[in-house]
């Protein structure tokens, strides 16, 4: 008799430990029925010419039901091939010794299991009709009894197992079901993760691409513009050429160190250098003026309750130093002013010059299409920190471009210094 999980072809997992029970059961309800239905003939019937083919049957029986784990491993088919030999041994034994029908329970437990539903149902029949015609045999007279029992009781069985069944395919289907259900769940959150990585590579460069435009790119520019200074004034006023020289250096200096900040942790250089945003003003103010050319003062208004975020104070710094390269190359300005005021709930920075003005259009207002940047990445700061950049100008009257910053709101109240006065440096 095959065995009933996986060398029978039953769907059940081979590690299952109950299917590995229930075989077993099977397994010790055939041998002992054999052995019982064997006994009762050999009881009855001593000394009958048909002794030696059943006990020989009996033998064949029990030994192609103990060769079925060896034969199982091979071909595919041979779980069914083994249990169509066991189950014509059988017919051929009860034909000669009816007590044997009773070997039929385990034979049918195992056809449902090997055999798909409508010949596994049609074997029961067939099964059944020779457990019935053994049982009359054996009866000394006609018994309805004997005649309806076995086929109820097959067909009960038979409800149960399929109906069984059919709950285990339920099962193992929800369970696939449910696997898909999680391989999708995986795959959506990898594919999240790695739109989520695209998004910040795409954010990351777009930031790095505003600080080397207000930065390296601005101070590239400047140095191209005093060189080119310095050459036309070369051979008449040597002196001025110099100066222009040397201001290109110190623009070069501090691109240096900007750029040197950059690998290190991307924070401006003037607010590494100490004193907070208000001396990084400053020292921006001093270093964009040019006698004679331009004067940048830089004014700041109250005091901030503390410190300000290291981000708001890197944003208004690249703001201040992108708005006066704007003012440089294309106002024509001859003085500047940054203002920076602190009040309770926000920090706004100003900065105002009295050059040529333009008329504001939107996103692109002032910006300069040789290089791509200018207001559109300012604003794209501003927004960053959930605040609000605006442009006051027309032409001829300067312009002035305010930058506003919220605070947090979890910064206290408490412990504001009074406002000193105004601030000027040159």
């Amino acid at each position: 008799m095959p065995p009933l999980p996986a060398e029978a072809g039953s769907t059940s997992a081979p590690g299952d430990p109950d299917a590995r029970w229930l075989s077993l059961l099977m397994h010790t309800a055939f041998f002992l029925l054999l052995g019982a239905s064997l006994a009762r003939f050999l009881l009855r019937h001593p000394g009958e010419a048909r002794t030696p083919w059943v006990v020989a049957l009996s033998v064949t029986l029990a030994v192609v039901h103990l060769l079925g784990p060896v034969l199982s491993r091979r071909p595919a088919r041979a779980p069914a091939v083994r249990f169509g030999v066991l189950v014509a041994v059988w017919m051929v034994l009860v034909v000669l010794a009816p007590s044997f029908a009773w070997c039929a329970v385990p034979l049918i437990a195992t056809g449902l299991h090997l055999l798909p539903t409508r010949p596994g149902l049609a074997l029961v029949a067939l099964l059944t009709a020779f457990v019935v015609a053994a049982q009359l045999r054996l009866a000394d007279g006609f018994d309805p009894q004997l005649l309806l029992a076995p086929p109820a009781v097959a067909a009960l069985a038979t409800a149960v197992f399929v109906r069984m069944q059919r709950q285990s395919d339920r099962s193992r289907e929800l369970a696939r079901h449910q696997r898909r259900l999680i391989d999708d769940l995986l795959r959506t959150r990898r594919e999240l993760a790695a739109t989520e990585r695209r998004e910040g590579t795409l954010a990351e460069r777009q930031r790095l691409s505003m600080e080397i435009h207000d930065t390296l790119a601005q101070g590239l520019s400047s140095q191209r513009m005093l060189l080119q200074a310095a050459e036309r004034t070369w051979d008449g006023a040597p002196e001025t050429a110099r100066s222009h020289v040397r201001t290109a250096a110190g623009i070069a200096e501090h691109n240096l160190a900007e750029a040197r900040r950059f690998v290190h942790d991307l924070a401006p250089a003037d607010l590494a250098e100490g004193g907070g945003l208000e001396a990084a003003l400053r020292t921006l103010a001093g270093r964009e003026s040019r006698p004679g050319t331009l004067v940048v003062r830089c004014h700041v208004e109250g005091a901030a309750r503390v410190p300000l975020p290291d981000r708001v104070q890197s944003a208004l710094l690249r703001i201040a130093q992108g708005a006066l390269a704007n003012v440089r190359e294309h106002s024509g300005a001859t003085t500047a002013a940054l203002t920076l005021t602190h009040l309770d709930d926000r920090v706004v920075l100003d900065v105002a010059d009295d050059g040529e003005g333009f008329e504001p259009s939107g996103e692109r207002a002032g910006q300069d299409p040789g290089r791509g940047h200018g207001l559109p990445a300012m604003r794209a700061r501003v927004r960053q920190l959930g605040g609000s950049l605006t442009v006051e100008s027309s032409p001829g009257e300067g312009a002035v471009l305010t930058a506003c910053v919220p605070l947090p709101p979890s910064l206290p109240a408490s412990g504001a210094r009074p406002a000193p006065a105004p601030e000027e440096s040159a």
